[in-house]
Order: C-alpha cells, then sequence, then structure tokens
C-alpha cells in the first residue's frame, strides 16, 4: 500500500470514532519515535541542517542544545528552534 492508497482509505474509508482515534495515536506514536530515534544521534556542536517554510530555503547551522520538543540549532540567521524529526546531519 503507498501513501496515497493510505490517505484515501483514512478519508473515504468508514471508521467508528473510536477506530480514528486509534489510527491518530498510532502516528503520534510513530512520530515520537521517529523524533527520540533522530534525537539519539545528534550530538551538540554537530553540524546538519533543515528545510525551513518560512524562508522557503535549507538552512545549515549546528547544534547548540537538545531539548525534550526541540533542537537548538545556530545559523548564520540567527537561533532556530527546530523539531528533531527535521533535522539531517550535514
Amino acid at each position: 500500500m503507498d501513501i496515497k492508497q493510505v490517505n484515501s482509505a483514512i478519508m473515504f474509508g468508514t471508521w467508528t470514532d473510536t477506530e480514528l482515534s486509534s489510527i491518530i495515536d498510532a502516528v503520534r506514536f510513530a512520530k515520537a519515535s521517529l523524533q527520540k530515534q533522530v534525537k539519539r544521534t545528534l550530538r551538540v556542536g554537530q553540524a546538519v541542517q533543515f528545510h525551513s517554510t518560512k524562508r522557503g530555503q535549507t538552512m545549515q547551522g549546528t547544534v547548540n542544545k537538545i531539548a525534550i520538543k526541540y533542537v537548538t540549532v545556530a545559523t548564520q540567521q540567527g537561533m532556530w528552534k527546530v523539531p528533531a524529526n527535521m533535522l539531517e546531519a550535514v
């Protein structure tokens, strides 16, 4: 099954409220697991990059702090608080 089929099945299926809540919980769990996995690979001082939707460009910088929800990245344009799952090592 590809992502389009999954999306169509969710949007146009005949799901109950309980089933939809279960799907939402599964997606939240998967996102949190991905974020934890990425955070474990990051170290302070490591070079990383991320795509900024605000500026429409890929930003590069170094990890300054790793917090519970966000990773603080120092770039030439200033400090950014970025979700870990948006970061990739350079």
